[in-house]
């Protein structure tokens, strides 16, 4: 996007309709069924206009996916909070956006592309690693000042908190509540 677009109202507009009409057709008709001018056609835009700032369908994928990527900041949602609060929170949005959001369209065309398609596949990985940072991060701070115990990994204790919220989503119709994400962190990290 050139610098005069990125300041101006009406481009920034476009380019969040075609970002949002760019995630309605990957979530309806997956990465092999995504048309570029279908996007278009969404988001009431020429495709001129989408190849002008997206290359092609991988591009304007990542890019819409992206905007799915925003995390809740738990030092300052509990600035006095424990390690297990901050988790907490991370995890509670995570759930949100699994279960009840344009990330939870999504997931399950994502996860089949990136099986398929190695742009789609690296752009997940480098996503999840990037989403997976602070949880990871919360919990090895957890672990350095003894709120959870020694003997906990932090990446591997990051990977089973989310991994778990995922299958949920994916492999059955049960929720994640808050029953069930505190049973798993007293599970994963200790009670």
């Amino acid at each position: 996007m050139s610098q005069k677009s990125q300041h101006d109202p009406r481009a920034q507009h476009s380019r969040r309709t075609i970002l949002r009409a760019a995630l309605d057709e990957f979530a309806d008709a997956g990465y092999a069924g995504f048309r570029m001018d279908s996007v278009a056609a969404r988001a009431r835009v020429g495709r001129s206009t989408l190849y002008r700032h997206w290359p092609d369908k991988a591009a304007l994928i990542a890019d819409a996916l992206e905007t799915l990527n925003v995390q809740p900041d738990p030092e300052r949602e509990a600035p006095t909070g424990t390690a297990r609060r901050q988790v907490e929170i991370l995890l509670k949005h995570l759930a949100r956006a699994l279960s009840d959001s344009a990330v939870s369209a999504c997931i399950p065309a994502l996860v089949h592309a990136a099986g398929t398609e190695p742009d789609i596949r690296r752009f997940f990985h480098a996503y999840s690693a990037q989403r997976r940072q602070r949880l990871t991060a919360t919990i090895a701070s957890g672990v350095g000042d003894g709120q959870f115990p020694a003997r906990i990994d932090p990446e591997a204790a990051s990977v089973a908190l989310s991994g778990a919220l995922f299958y949920r989503r994916l492999a059955t119709t049960e929720p994640a509540d808050s029953e069930f994400l505190t049973a798993l962190i007293d599970t994963v990290l200790g009670a």
